[in-house]
């Protein structure tokens, strides 16, 4: 059976459950991890007002020097994400037990995959991106899940772009 996009009930709860355990992370993740990481809480739930499935999103980003580093302690406390995009810059965690399920992801600074935080400073300071991130994860709630990364995908590219940053933030 395929995996379905399904929103949370209740989005503030769900921000409130995911800004708690990320407070909580920060200080294990800081304890294992090489000291020039930055740790943000990206994702849905680290956006006021934005609609969510309620998982708890981490991006660490650090110098190409430190990923090796940084991927081997990860490995050592969360699964890997099996299933998606691994390069020698970018890799990505989940913890599935966790509550609010969690997913760590982890780039070098200026990597092909360095975008998240640019997509995350978008919605922040965006709220028609919001809306429009809003209305495109209402139609497809209830839908099958890579249809949804598909079309969230398309949707990351676009806000991206249209804010001229086609590349990394650092």
């Amino acid at each position: 059976m395929r995996e379905r996009f399904v929103l949370a009930p209740d989005a503030d709860r769900a921000r409130r459950r995911a800004e708690a355990t990320f407070a909580e992370l920060v200080p294990l993740l800081r304890a294992i991890l090489p000291s020039e990481a930055e740790i943000h809480h990206i994702g849905a739930t680290s956006i006021a007002g934005c609609l969510t499935k309620g998982d708890l999103d981490i991006i660490v980003r650090l110098p190409a020097e430190a990923f090796g580093t940084a991927e081997r302690a990860l490995a050592e406390r969360f699964d890997p994400n099996i299933g998606t995009i691994r390069t020698a810059d970018f890799a990505s965690f989940k913890d599935d037990d966790r509550d609010p399920q969690l997913g760590i992801l982890l780039t070098a600074f200026g990597s092909d995959y360095d975008f998240f935080l640019d997509f995350h400073r978008a919605l922040v300071t965006d709220q028609a991106a919001v809306a429009a991130y809003n209305a495109l994860k209402a139609r497809c709630d209830g839908g099958d899940m890579d249809d949804y990364r598909e079309e969230k995908g398309r949707f990351i590219r676009a806000v991206i772009a249209s804010r001229g940053n086609a590349g990394a933030s650092e």
